[in-house]
Parts: C-alpha cells; sequence; structure tokens
C-alpha cells in the first residue's frame, strides 16, 4: 500500500462522491441518496486519500447501539489491488463497534467477505428490470398521509433497526413518492417508495402483508411512470416475489449477496420482503 495513504470521515459533500462512485459501477443509485443517507449518521461515511485526491470509499451507518450497515465500498481502478481497500474497510468497520454489521455484497466477492471480513452468507437479492405504466389502482394512499408513528412501526416490522430519521427525508425527497394499502381497521398492511435514479426509478422499500398488496402498491408506483424502467431488488428466498416479477415478465439484471457480521442476524419476514430499501443501506 502506498505510504502516503490517509483515511478518514467523509464530509457531506464528498459523500456525492460515493453516490457518484456507485453510479459509474453500475449500481444504479437514486438521484437524491445522499441527502437521505447522510443524516441518519454523519460520521458514519468514510474515503481513502493518497497523491491528494479521494481514491476509496466505504460506509458503515449506525442505525442504533445493535445494527449497522455498509455500503459504497469503492477503490477507485487505479489504486486496486494495492491493499487499500482492506485498511479502509477496518478503519470504517471500527465505527460500527460491537454491533451487527450488514452489507449487500458484489456476489463474486463473497469468499473475500467471508474470509477476510469474517462475514457469514445469508441469501442472494435479485434486481430485477420492469417497464412503468398502467392504471392506478383503488384503495392506495400517499405515504405522505399514513400517520408517520404507524409507518414507522410498520417500517421496523421488516427491518433489523427503527429508522424514523432516515423515513422522514425518503419519503418527503423531491421525486420520492409512496403508496400505502390499510386494512378495514385503518392498519398498514403494505407501503412503497419510488425514486429517480440513473437511469430510471427503483422502487424499494416495498414490504407488504402479502403478494395481492404488493402487487397493488407495486402497480400503483409503476402507473406514474409510463414508458420509464424500473428496477426492483427482490431477496431470492421470498418465492412469492419471485414468482411476482417473472409473472410480469420483468428480467433479472444484477445480483448481490446479503452477509452478516454475525451467523444469528435480527430475523426479518422475508416473504413480505417484496422490495429492498437499498443496496447501500439495507
Amino acid at each position: 500500500m502506498p505510504e502516503d495513504v490517509t483515511f478518514r470521515t467523509m464530509t457531506k459533500e464528498e459523500v456525492g462522491t460515493a453516490v457518484a462512485w456507485a453510479a459509474r459501477e453500475g449500481w444504479n443509485p437514486g438521484q437524491r441518496d445522499a441527502e437521505c443517507f447522510w443524516p441518519l449518521d454523519p460520521e458514519g461515511f468514510f474515503c481513502a486519500e493518497a497523491d491528494g485526491k479521494i481514491v476509496g470509499t466505504a460506509s458503515v451507518v449506525n442505525y442504533n447501539d445493535r445494527f449497522s450497515f455498509g455500503g459504497f465500498y469503492i477503490v477507485d481502478n487505479t489504486y486496486r489491488e494495492q491493499g487499500i481497500g482492506k485498511q479502509l474497510c477496518r478503519h470504517a468497520m471500527r465505527h460500527a463497534g460491537s454491533r451487527v454489521v450488514g452489507i449487500d455484497g458484489v456476489v463474486a466477492m463473497v469468499e473475500k467477505y467471508q474470509q477476510r471480513m469474517g462475514f457469514f452468507m445469508h441469501y442472494n437479492n435479485a434486481r430485477y428490470e420492469g417497464k412503468g405504466g398502467g392504471r392506478m389502482p383503488a384503495g392506495l394512499v400517499p405515504v405522505r398521509d399514513v400517520d408517520f408513528r404507524s409507518l414507522a412501526d410498520f417500517d421496523a416490522a421488516h427491518f433489523p433497526a427503527r429508522r424514523e430519521r432516515f423515513l422522514e427525508h425518503w419519503i418527503s425527497q423531491p421525486g420520492h413518492s409512496g403508496l400505502a394499502r390499510l386494512n378495514g381497521d385503518e392498519e398498514i398492511i403494505g407501503y412503497g417508495v419510488r425514486r429517480p435514479c440513473q437511469p430510471g426509478y427503483k422502487i424499494g422499500p416495498l414490504f407488504a402483508r402479502d403478494r395481492a398488496t404488493a402487487e397493488m402498491i407495486l402497480d400503483g408506483l409503476r402507473a406514474g411512470i409510463p414508458d420509464e424502467p424500473f428496477f426492483l431488488d427482490i431477496p431470492v428466498p421470498n418465492e412469492s416475489a419471485v414468482a411476482l416479477v417473472k409473472d410480469r415478465g420483468m428480467n433479472a439484471v444484477f445480483f448481490t449477496a446479503r452477509l452478516y457480521s454475525t451467523k444469528d442476524p435480527v430475523p426479518l419476514p422475508l416473504d413480505e420482503i417484496f422490495g429492498v430499501t437499498t443496496f447501500e443501506l439495507g
């Protein structure tokens, strides 16, 4: 590793560099992801510097005192295979302390994550591409009109930590649009959010008690983007989600592996997760 490499916390403006690099790598982040990610944990974004410039990025965002999620693990092509990524990862992981850490890693890197970083493979995710359009189904409500505490409660049942601060930004950014379905008792039984990306749109999260609800919300979010591509990241163990995207003729375009730093992470109802929120923050 070059002698002049240093590791430090990124500034708010520099998080935009990490997002731009993720786009360059083909991960297709959202156009306003930096604005949503930064407030969650301003101390959780890191970079490696060499020759007076950023040459690597990584994030380990602490949601609470028990759970963190890592992402944006990228080293500039010119500086790869020099040990920079390994040291940057170690630097970033110290931020998590004793917390359980989750990551969505490139499938080709799974062995490295397991052997060098001590992570455990749990399941695969698959990104599917579809086409927007269609009609808005009846019976859905804008997510911004739903009681926020109820939304946060429903979200927390499908994610390893409560994340009110993140949700506040996620549902309110310009260009972001969310829909929810309520039952007869006015309880949330599903919700999803669509955001503009580079290119097209992503739908995530998409959490629902059953496939019918997930499909209704998906149709509602698709209806707002006629003739535009959209992407949905699903956990492969959710057979209903796999059947849904295949029945719609959507095509798999990208795969990741969900790994955790423990064999026994917080259990999630994968059969109700029809769309991962983001590969960068879980």
